[in-house]
Order: C-alpha cells, then structure tokens, then sequence
C-alpha cells in the first residue's frame, strides 16, 4: 500500500464514513486451542509475560494491557518459541482473548533461545471506525504492543529484550526477542536496545507485575498540572525510548503557558515556545474538547509530509512504544493519563513559524493528576 498517501489522508480535515463491521477479534488460527504450560526453573514463563502484555481481561476483549485506538485491537501475534521456554519450540499463534495458542508448525532453523513476538495487524478493525485515519493508529497500536512485551519481559526478570522497530516490513510490522533470564542473542544496527537504566536487569525501575496489570487509560476530563519533576520523568523517559526520528515536548497551561522540552543536559525543562496551545491541539487532535483542559499533553512530533515509507513506519511505532514507557512513568508518579492518537492539521512546525510540512504531530499522552470525581470532592 502507499503509506505516505494514507498517513496524507488521516492528517487531513475529512471526516471518517459510517462504521463497518470490524470482522473477527482474533485470527482463525488453525488447529486446537492450546494451554500455555507453567514454567520451570530457567525457563521464560510464557504465561505470566503473555498476561501482562497482551491478554485480554475481560470477556468482550476490550480490555487488555496495551491500549488501543477505540479498544479495537487491531494487533495480531506470532511466536516463534525456542529453547528455554515453558512451551515446547516451535511457531505458534496466540489468542488474547482466552490466552491459548495454536501450534502453527516448527520453529525456523537457528531460532535463538526465549521467545520472538512477531507482531503484524489485521487493518479492517481499525478501519471500521476511524476508516482513513486508521493507518497511523494501527503503527501507533503496534508500538504500544511492542512496549507491553518490553514491560512485562522486564517486570518478571528476563533477559534484554530486542527491538526491531525499523519499519523495514509491512509484515511483521515489528519484532520483539525476549531471552529467557541473563541471555541476549545479537546486536546488529536493525536492532532497537535502550542504553541506560531502562533495561538493565534486575532493576528498581522495572516496574511491577501488579503495576503493569492496573496501568488503563483515564477516561476524560485529566485536570490538574503535573510538577516540574514529575513532568521531566516522563519526557525523559519517552526522549529516551523514542528513536533520533522523533523530538518531544508539553503543552502546559497556566500560570505559564507553553511548550515545555528537555534541556540538552537532561537535568531540566525549559520553555520551547510560548503562549497557550491546548485548545489548538483539542482541535487537531479529532476535536477533543477535553484536552484543551487537560494538566498537560505531552507531544511526539516528526514525520515529514515527504517521509518515505519506512520513515513512516519507524516514527510512529517508535512514537507507541515511547508514549507507552512515559504513560506507565506517569502512573508511577501517581498522574492520570491518556494516549491520544489521531491528529489532523497538526503541523506543529508551522504553527511555530517553521517551514510547513517538516514536523507533524505524531502522538501523544494528556497528563492530569486528579481523576475527574475528585476535581469536585470537598
């Protein structure tokens, strides 16, 4: 497909059509449903890292540890399973819904140790409601997933995952190697590592397996401005996941209102532009009214209107995969939080007074730190 011309026709003003029929949740994968057996000593327990990635906990499948755009999931999973695994090696394909798997045949020849999600997506769910607006989102909902296995791999001390976020293939759009515990299998320049705290193993910064578990977008309104601190956490954490592709900043409201960035040091924000953006990224972001309230909005922008395809690719899965670091980083320093994908007419460089069509918005996390019930407690 011409991914340029689609992401072209989701920044624009056109309203999406009706809603179609979104088509089944979950491939019709071939075979009997399989349990996923418990782990044993050294090895990578599938189970748990599945249940706190990519499983659904509720019966309508809506509800899973990934946000998606309009809880459509549209993510589908392979994986291929080698050694030092609680399943057998081999391919399979996995079922969020009832968490089992369907055995799809042998593992590849020279499949390294641990597990590989080879994530890919199924575009008609997606497209049912959002229709044109559907291709970002689906790269976006596949960062987020990529993220999710990140996370969990780290939660329950396996060892460092392996990222292809390169956007070199339309299928697999992405690829996550998790080793079983003290493992890694190669490094090449195709492949995404995080330098730094972010994956050492084990770690006081890895989150938890019941922190993964409760992280759920906020519903709408997320009043309350975040702190300095707490606001220079989530930057830096979505600055260091997102890739050279990629810059970031917030949008802040009174008593100063603006964009706030990094200082090149890290150790600080400081004011990029001034003046109150919210209410113009409320309308470019679909027309919700509710962030022009929001505490703050943090803001991935890149993307050129010329970028090639895979350029497309890497920028927005690298933009869901970092957006979903700083979403579960706000969490922890007890703010709300919300994805917010769709962005239309958000050319964020021109709006500043730079050259149109260089540096779109990509993505982005609206930040609060009161629930909307109890702005109105006593």
């Amino acid at each position: 497909m011409d991914l340029a011309a689609a992401l072209g026709h989701a920044r624009s003003t056109r309203r999406p059509d009706p809603d179609t029929p979104a088509g089944p949740a979950v491939p019709a994968w071939p075979g009997w449903p399989l349990p996923i057996p418990e782990a044993r000593p050294a090895e990578l327990d599938l189970q748990a890292l599945l249940r706190l990635s990519l499983a659904a906990s509720d019966g309508s499948g809506r509800l899973r540890p990934a946000p998606s755009a309009g809880a459509l999931h549209p993510v589908d999973t392979e994986l291929v399973v080698g050694a030092s695994c609680s399943l057998p090696p081999g391919r399979y394909g996995y079922d969020p819904l009832r968490h089992r798997v369907h055995r799809l045949g042998r593992q590849p020849e020279g499949t390294p140790p641990g597990m590989t999600a080879e994530l890919s997506v199924a575009a008609r769910r997606t497209a049912s409601h959002y229709g044109h607006r559907a291709w970002p989102l689906l790269l976006l909902d596949t960062g987020h997933a990529a993220a999710a296995l990140f996370l969990a791999a780290r939660a329950l001390g396996a060892g460092e995952p392996e990222l292809r976020l390169d956007g070199g293939a339309e299928r697999p759009l992405a690829v996550v190697h998790l080793p079983p515990s003290g493992l890694v299998h190669r490094t090449d320049a195709s492949v995404y590592r995080l330098d730094g705290p972010l994956h050492s193993q084990p770690s006081a910064s890895a989150h938890t397996p019941e922190e993964l578990l409760a992280r759920r977008s906020t519903p709408p309104p997320l009043p309350g401005t975040p702190d300095a601190y707490a606001l220079r956490a989530v930057l830096t954490n979505a600055a260091h996941a997102g890739g050279s592709d990629l810059r970031w900043c917030a949008a802040v409201g009174p008593p100063r209102p603006g964009l706030m960035e990094l200082a090149p040091d890290g150790t600080a924000l400081r004011r990029y532009a001034a003046g109150e953006a919210r209410p113009t990224l409320a309308a470019w972001a679909a027309g919700q009214t509710w962030i022009a309230d929001a505490g703050a909005v943090l803001l991935a922008h890149g993307c050129p209107a010329d970028a090639d395809t895979p350029h497309i690719r890497r920028t927005h899965l690298r933009a869901g995969f970092a957006v979903h670091l700083a979403h579960v980083t706000a969490r922890r320093h007890g703010l709300t939080a919300r994805p917010v994908g769709s962005w239309q007419q958000a050319d964020l460089g021109a709006a500043l007074g730079a050259t149109p069509g260089q540096d779109w918005i990509v993505h982005g996390l609206a930040l609060g730190t009161l629930h909307a019930e109890e702005e109105n407690t006593p």
